[in-house]
């Protein structure tokens, strides 16, 4: 769970494939005023970093390996983002290494950043400095790259703010980089060319891919205070390197000169370095790797400043055979500065293990305890009632419990200014108490959530249906949700299957009830498991289908537009088709493995694929498919299909934004729009006729979210230079039922949606429809209905068919039911969004309960699949209202 590892590191390689240096700060482009807000989950992602500031209350921010950094708003108890005015062209600095807070001019706070520091950022790290609590941010660009998804990035903090003497800081950096420091309130940095070790612990140091490679170097500064009087720069220091054998290094002149901690312990890293300046105690926190997905030794080790004493104080150590963790979350009690916690770095079975300590670590007790195998106890009680997701579908055997009280915990924070509250972060959300003192007492304290506002996920997919919930969404590490509200969380991410990454969703456009989604997973962990899943109540319970062999992650799939079948393209394996809900798959032929598959919106019996700047199409199913001649399109990119409009397709990728409206026979190049990341479609403006298009794109030299009324002949930026999400767009719709809405994926700030805020325009129609308009229906008096029966595909022994109702009459219906007889020996065997009674020839079908209420003129759908012999001829149907 939340092992952002390589499923961030595909994401970020896959969508720099498509970036270049994109954002200006001024655009020529008209713009349209937008409100933007997070739709609610709560969390998703590692937060290896929460700083409280020493010296005043409430003051907080939690830093995120890919998602920025927040402040804590104590009056709403939740979370501000701080970086959203960082976009494409500075997109890593979303990913944070160190924060620090000002003690003295408590406005202050600083903010190391940069994400990679292989190729994959194209950037050099920066630190970034704000004098108002990071509302607004000034930078100063470094010499070198900072990873704040890097290996290692829990270990910290490597930035910090003297106490005595606030214009200096303190940067601990990676890769031979060595400790920087500034005298100016981070303006400008030099290297602190007397400090003697630069770290030289790598996880992998053969990696090809320069990701396990990576050195975490210089990790941490701890100043002592006691050292200096206010006003002069604080001349004791001590500093955490990633070496197993040097760890801890000291100045006593204020950085003049340094030397390495003698006595100190060897073979594991200090991770954190915690001073408690009452008793004289430097604690350290130790594992045998940077983490922060593993560690499996590790040992926590005070030492006193006044004698130089090194003492071992483990709560488990590292020579007993019960220590299979490294130590991390290394934190003292400000008001009581005996009390010191520390947590399991990583302890994934059964979960995560906190020991806390009030006599500086001669003792220690344990959050939960063994009694009889598998049987535990608990000093603690847990209350998701406000993110009850948290459980991510499962029902655990002892001694596992649901929800895990954590893992990746490197952040673990006592309030300074009380001993009740302690925030802890987990690999998907944080968590916190505020009785936390009930512990010493015997009690159970109580653990819940404290993630409101923090918005971490990485957005794969996002669709919003013209019925049924707002907004489906696909998530890494996470799954996905159906957010039925966008400003409450929900309740359950998806399961059956649960997938770890849903990497694609559609829906069938004439039936949206019907939903399929694909996603990845570790076949080891669910070997019964399927890739691929479906729904047909519009994504409230799912099932799986089968699924050909040798599939790994879940690629791309479509949905026919009446549902009847499937086209599904899994990663690295042979694209292939499924009529009905995947119980039997077979393979496509002339579409590449690993092509991005679409469905036409109006004909069933077309899809789309697109792979190596060839869009090709089939018009048998997706059974097979063939190359259409359009040339001059981009080598990857992402097709999307019009609602409502037969080969209606629009296609970004870098270079451009191209439209197509015969099927991709050919494609028109947009003006003025030089590339181009996602398409997408909501409610056409009032007047107009042509769904608004939403692209993320740059536009005549302006990089943005924009939107369009009149299909791409004129563009307004719905963004601003503060809502610019990083690499925002690997996912983007409209919602077809709110003109103006867009829903924008993020790659770790969650999903964002924007509404207008401006006067409604109206657009003079000036497109003709492709699509036939259903033609409109004189009401009879009362209730009445009538229903059409339309036969979609039909194969050897089989066919689907949808049957749409629609009320005819003057009055509301509070239900239907449509009835038929056969003519042969046709079978139904599956039905969809009605409720179905066959005898021999005769066929009743009454609505869903959710579907039986219609509106005079207003329509719904039902669909099946059956079996024949002989003749199919299609039935004369009635229909009868209630």
């Amino acid at each position: 769970m939340s092992r952002r590892l390589f499923s961030m590191l595909l994401i970020a390689a896959v969508a720099l494939a498509a970036v270049v240096v994109r954002m200006a700060p001024v655009s020529a482009v008209a713009s349209d005023p937008y409100a933007f807000k997070n739709v609610r989950i709560d969390g998703g992602g590692f937060v290896p970093g929460i700083v409280f500031n020493p010296t005043e209350r409430d003051l907080v921010y939690a830093r995120t390996d890919i998602g920025g950094a927040y402040r804590w708003n104590q009056s709403t108890k939740s979370w501000t983002p701080l970086l959203d005015g960082f976009g494409w062209d500075k997109w890593g600095y979303n990913g944070v290494i160190s924060l620090a807070t000002d003690p003295v001019d408590t406005n202050r706070v600083y903010v190391a950043a940069g994400m990679y520091t292989n190729s994959w950022d194209p950037n050099n790290g920066a630190v970034l400095r704000s004098g108002d609590k990071g509302a607004t941010w000034q930078v100063t660009a470094l010499p070198f790259k900072l990873g704040g998804n890097m290996p290692g990035r829990g270990m910290g903090e490597a930035l910090a703010v003297d106490p005595n003497r606030n214009s200096v800081l303190y940067l601990g950096t990676p890769n031979g980089n060595g400790l920087w420091r500034s005298t100016d309130y981070g303006v400008t940095w030099a290297k602190v060319t007397s400090f003697p070790n630069a770290g030289t612990y790598a996880q992998d140091p053969s990696d090809p891919n320069g990701y396990l490679s990576h050195k975490p170097g210089v990790v941490w500064v701890t100043y002592d205070p006691r050292s200096s009087a206010k006003g002069a720069a604080t001349k004791t220091i001590y500093v955490g390197v990633a070496d197993k054998d040097n760890s801890v290094y000291r100045t006593t002149d204020a950085g003049v000169t340094w030397s390495r901690v003698a006595g100190q312990p060897t073979g594991y890293l200090a991770h954190k370095g915690v001073l408690d300046t009452v008793n004289g105690y430097l604690y350290i926190a130790t594992s045998d790797t940077g983490g922060p997905y593993d560690g499996a030794k590790g040992d926590v080790w005070r030492y006193a400043t006044a004698t130089g004493a090194w003492t071992r104080i483990s709560p488990v150590p590292s020579t007993g055979s019960d220590d299979y963790f490294g130590y991390s979350g290394l934190t003292v009690d400000r008001q009581k500065p005996g009390t010191i916690m520390v947590a399991t770095q990583i302890s994934w079975w059964p979960d995560v293990i906190f020991f806390r300590s009030t006599d500086s670590g001669a003792t220690w007790t344990r959050v939960w305890d063994w009694t009889s195998y598998p049987n535990r106890s608990f000093r603690y009680k847990q209350d998701i009632s406000e993110n009850p997701w948290l459980t991510f579908g499962t029902n655990p055997q002892p001694p596992e419990v649901t929800p895990k009280l954590g893992w990746m915990t490197e952040s673990l924070e006592i309030d300074p200014f009380d001993s009740n509250r302690m925030m802890y972060g987990t690999g998907a959300t944080i968590y916190g108490t505020e009785d936390l003192t009930k512990w010493d007492s015997g009690r159970q304290f109580t653990v819940k959530p404290m993630a409101r506002g923090l918005e971490e996920t990485a957005v794969l997919d996002l669709i919003s249906p013209p019925s049924g919930a707002p907004l489906i969404s696909a998530l890494g590490d996470v799954g996905g949700f159906r957010h039925t509200n966008l400003d409450a969380v929900p309740s359950t991410m998806f399961t059956a299957p649960v997938f770890t990454s849903t990497t694609s969703l559609d829906y069938a456009e004439k039936t949206p009830s019907i939903m399929v989604r694909a996603g990845s997973f570790k076949d080891s962990d669910r070997p019964n498991d399927s890739h691929v899943a479906f729904s047909t109540d519009g994504g409230a319970n799912w099932f799986q289908g089968t699924e050909p062999g040798g599939i790994d992650e879940g690629g791309t799939v479509a949905a026919a537009a009446d549902g009847s079948r499937f086209v599904w393209a899994p990663k690295g394996a042979t694209p292939v088709y499924s009529v009905g809900y995947g119980n039997s798959w077979q393979q496509v032929s002339g579409l590449p493995t690993d092509a991005i598959v679409e469905s036409d919106r109006v004909n069933a019996s077309k899809f789309y694929g697109f792979s190596g700047g060839r869009l090709h199409v089939s018009t048998n199913g997706g059974a097979s498919f063939t190359a259409t001649a359009a040339t001059g399109l981009p080598a990857g990119g992402k097709v999307k299909a019009v609602p409502g409009r037969e080969g209606d397709l629009w296609l970004a990728g870098d270079g451009g934004l191209w439209h197509s409206t015969d099927s991709g026979a050919s494609f028109t190049k947009l003006p003025g729009v030089t590339a181009s990341v996602n398409a997408g479609f909501g409610k056409a403006a009032p007047g107009g006729t042509y769904p608004a298009v939403f692209t993320v794109a740059t536009i005549d030299g302006v990089a943005g979210l924009f939107r369009s009324d009149d299909a791409g002949s004129t563009w307004v930026r719905i963004n601003d230079d503060k809502h610019q999400y990083g690499n925002m767009g690997e996912a983007l719709t409209g919602d077809p039922r709110i003109y103006g809405r867009v829903y924008l994926g993020t790659n770790g700030r969650g999903i964002v949606y924007g509404d207008r805020t401006g006067p409604t325009p109206t657009v003079t129609p000036t497109i003709t429809p492709t699509s036939t308009p259903t033609p409109t229906v004189t009401p009879t008096t009362g209730k009445a209905c009538a229903a059409t029966y339309t036969v979609g595909n039909q194969w050897p022994g089989g066919f689907g068919a949808e049957v749409t109702v629609r009320n005819t009459g003057s009055s509301a219906t509070t239900g239907w039911k449509v009835t038929w007889t056969y003519g042969g020996d046709q079978k139904i065997s599956q039905l969809w969004n009605g409720t179905l009674s066959q005898t021999g020839a005769a066929v009743s079908v009454t609505d869903a309960g959710y579907n039986g209420a219609l509106q005079p003129n207003a329509s719904t759908s039902f669909g099946f699949n059956a079996s024949f012999t002989g003749a199919n001829a299609n039935p004369t149907v009635t229909c009868a209202a209630s």
